[in-house]
């Protein structure tokens, strides 16, 4: 027989239960209001096979792009190739600001592991880095990268890069420089960052490469783009292990996920780099490999505020472009971005 204190209790233990629990959603929710209100999502011409390769296959036009991109949800966009959008300020600023989207970024490839492309890739960064200034993006990023694809056997074996078969600690410190020189000639010329962007297919693909190269070039002028979907293709299994090492050191983010089942096919039939982009390695968000929940449970503990690019790799004319950003958009809003 229950007695009257014993059900005061348990009437007082149950109303305190719902309302820890009533705490924890309004809790969660803030959390996530907060997300969506700090960090800002970005979508990429390369979403749409605006690739910096020259690649057969018709790709579409910067105003089919970028209306797409806005069409399907995104904030703001990287710059593409030389030459994708607007090469005249005021025509690119009215292009981005006309949409009432962000220009945050430029993707600017450099053969740094060559001494005598040095010169080169620093003019190349410095008239990116003009073009963005002058139409009004001062704190757009150079997101620079090493000549992708452009080596025979990296291209050839990208995805299955072993320890054995890089740079050399001396040709690691030609590489450094080259970066470095870069991004001091741009925060020099303009005040803007750059960010190196590890990815498959060059010099700097794998989780060792990325910690080797971090360790060699210098935290105040160098940050780290890091790519979720090239981490994964290049042999990583936690993107924790490098924002939690480097948080530091990654001032952009890229959202890309990796389909370790296609990887798998590509290494049976010795795929390179661009058969596994055409087959479909760098897969929708969500289904593929990549622990999103993880990665953005991180960026919201550390209080991140900058921005997220999606980025859905596909060569041109190949796949549904705008079906995809779609869905990857519905994807990071069910999590709360």
């Amino acid at each position: 027989m229950l007695k009257v204190a014993d059900w005061t209790i348990e009437v007082h233990v149950t109303i305190l239960g719902a309302f820890d629990n009533q705490c924890r959603k309004s809790q969660l929710k803030e959390k996530t209001d907060t997300m969506m209100e700090k960090i800002k999502i970005a979508n990429a011409p390369c979403s749409w096979g605006a690739l910096e390769f020259e690649l057969d296959g018709k790709g579409m036009g910067y105003e089919q792009v970028l209306d797409e991109l806005v069409e399907t949800g995104y904030a703001g966009t990287e710059l593409g190739d030389w030459g994708f959008m607007p090469t005249d300020p005021l025509q690119l600023h009215f292009a981005i600001a006309g949409r009432k989207i962000a220009l945050l970024g430029a993707f600017v490839p450099v053969a740094l592991s060559d001494e005598h492309a040095h010169e080169a890739g620093v003019q190349h960064a410095i008239r990116v880095a003009r073009l963005m200034y002058d139409a009004g993006y001062k704190d757009a990023f150079i997101v620079l990268a090493d000549a992708n694809g452009t080596v025979e056997y990296r291209t050839k074996n990208a995805g299955r890069i072993h320890g054995n078969q890089g740079l050399s600690p001396a040709q690691l410190r030609i590489f450094a420089r080259g970066a470095e020189k870069v991004a001091s000639a741009v925060k020099d010329t303009f005040a803007m960052r750059t960010v190196f962007h590890h990815h498959c297919a060059g010099y700097i693909e794998t989780p060792d490469e990325i910690n080797a190269f971090l360790q060699v070039t210098d935290p105040s002028i160098v940050g780290l783009c890091f790519d979720t979907g090239h981490y994964m293709f290049g042999g990583g299994k936690n993107p924790l292990d490098i924002l939690g090492k480097y948080w530091d050191r990654i001032w952009h983010v890229h959202f890309k996920d990796f389909s370790s089942q296609v990887a798998a096919v590509g290494a049976q039939h010795n795929w390179d780099y661009f058969e596994s982009v055409r087959r479909g390695v760098f897969c929708e968000l969500g289904k593929g490999n990549v622990n999103f929940d993880a990665v953005i449970e991180f960026l919201s503990n550390k209080d991140y505020g900058g921005w997220v690019v999606v980025e859905q790799d596909v060569l041109p004319g190949m796949g549904h472009p705008k079906l995809c950003a779609a869905n990857n958009r519905a994807y990071l809003r069910q999590k709360g971005l």
